[in-house]
């Protein structure tokens, strides 16, 4: 779904899973730093927006979320997965329930599959889910700002800044109020400065929770009943996941970025040394400078020097060994 905000000026579109909102509008590190003091906004609209309505939605999502949702204050917001029988991550949703109403918003183009899952497991639940994409498009207003939000719009609120479900019909006279317009790659760098993991950046086919640090902010580990919950809770208590996610500092000599997929060695084994990781995703940052989020084994020593590629980098610890 193409944004309107493609027209505004300088903006650059983004490409691959992002296509369809600015990449940056002429500017990304005066786009990062306007977001970091709290100003402007970021065009989301690509993302799904799912909704569930009915007298037993936050007691069915329940069953089905890692995170406990039974007693959701109005308002509020969390975030939650959906694992695999095996406990692999399938789909994260970023939540806040209105009153009457659940909303999410997930990743660009799996409210699709989300939705038929949820509608195999409506069974005898008073709950109906509709995918509201079309209606509403996801703003997001960084942490600090002072910016109204208009009449009758759910919100959700961070520590990072709030998520607008904003109608989408609406989105051209917001941004003309709410300016200046920051590009998905500022979202990002703010993203990867934070450690926040991004379903399909930080995870593949055989990610679980815990290698990304999701355990009790998507996690709840007092709770069961849920696809993939036996894993949670023998690597939790039993074991320690195989891999972990860490922050690096790249070289900066480097003119570019190591792409996601881009393999990590050690630097003393040299290029034909075997891969211990890859890139999930990687960006300019206006203060940091070239960094990246990674995934390496999780023997890994804490200390050790990295190669992503021919890029030398250093890196900090997100998930502890």
């Amino acid at each position: 779904m193409k944004s309107p905000l493609l027209t505004l000026p300088g903006a650059v579109p983004a490409e691959g899973v992002d296509e369809g909102v600015a990449a940056h509008y002429g500017d990304l590190f005066r786009e990062q730093r306007a977001l970091a003091d709290g100003q402007g906004f970021v065009d989301l609209s690509h993302r799904g927006v799912v909704t569930v309505t009915g007298d037993d939605r936050l007691s069915w999502l329940h069953l089905l979320l890692t995170q406990h949702v039974t007693d959701l204050p109005a308002g509020e917001a969390t975030e939650a997965l959906i694992l695999s029988a095996h406990g692999h991550i399938e789909h994260a949703l970023y939540l806040v329930d209105d009153g009457s109403t659940t909303w999410a918003h997930v990743e660009p183009g799996t409210q699709e599959a989300l939705i038929a899952y949820l509608e195999s497991m409506k069974f005898f639940y008073r709950v109906e889910v509709a995918d509201r994409t079309g209606e509403f498009a996801v703003v997001h207003v960084p942490a600090g700002s002072i910016a109204e939000v208009p009449d009758g719009v759910v919100v959700r609120e961070t520590a990072y800044g709030r998520d607008l479900f904003l109608p989408r019909a609406d989105l051209e006279s917001y941004a003309e109020k709410a300016g200046p317009a920051a590009g998905i790659l500022a979202y990002e760098a703010l993203r990867v400065e934070h450690h926040r993991p991004r379903l399909g950046f930080e995870t593949d086919h055989r990610t679980i929770p815990h290698e990304l640090g999701w355990i009790g902010t998507a996690v709840h580990l007092q709770k069961g009943c849920y696809r993939g919950q036996e894993t949670v809770a023998r690597v939790h208590n039993l074991g320690k996941p195989p891999r972990r996610m860490v922050f690096l500092h790249l070289d900066g000599s480097e003119v570019h970025l190591p792409p996601h997929g881009t393999e990590i060695r050690l630097a003393d084994d040299g290029p034909d040394g075997r891969k211990i990781g890859f890139v999930t995703t990687s960006v300019r940052h206006h203060e940091l400078g070239p960094v990246a989020l990674a995934l390496v084994k999780r023997n890994v020593p804490v200390d050790a020097r990295l190669m992503a590629d021919t890029t030398a980098a250093a890196q900090e610890a997100v998930v502890e060994p």
